[in-house]
């Protein structure tokens, strides 16, 4: 019994400090990419929408509480050199977009600021 009250506060006090190094880590690490973004040249660049997807984040709770939760919309987008770059934005924005189309992305570091889309003229 006695091993039980040595143990338990030293595993408790282990799994204390890791979720608040995690918690820490997430916050300097946001704070890095928010600082990376503002120092970043704001840049409109042609390119072409080439995937959509979406990362669903289940709130916690019970198993009960289904479609609950968090989505996050990216899109992938490739430029005039081949290269090719995925953007987070919001889903009013994601769903103004299909794969395929053509314009100018304007964006800052890995901030996405819009997508202008150009209609591309064909000759029959």
């Amino acid at each position: 019994m006695d091993l039980f009250f040595v143990i338990f506060p030293m595993l408790f006090s282990v799994v204390f400090l890791f979720v608040m190094g995690v918690i820490v880590y997430t916050l300097v690490s946001n704070i890095k990419r928010e600082r990376h973004n503002d120092r970043s040249p704001r840049l409109t660049v042609a390119a072409k929408v080439v995937a959509k997807r979406t990362n669903f984040h289940r709130s916690s709770g019970t198993h009960h509480q289904m479609g609950h939760g968090h989505t996050t919309y990216f899109v992938t987008f490739e430029v005039q050199s081949g290269d090719r770059m995925e953007l987070s934005m919001s889903g009013a924005d994601y769903g103004m977009l299909v794969e395929g189309d053509w314009g100018e992305l304007s964006f800052q570091g890995t901030r996405y600021l819009g997508f202008q889309r150009k209609v591309k003229t064909y000759d029959l």
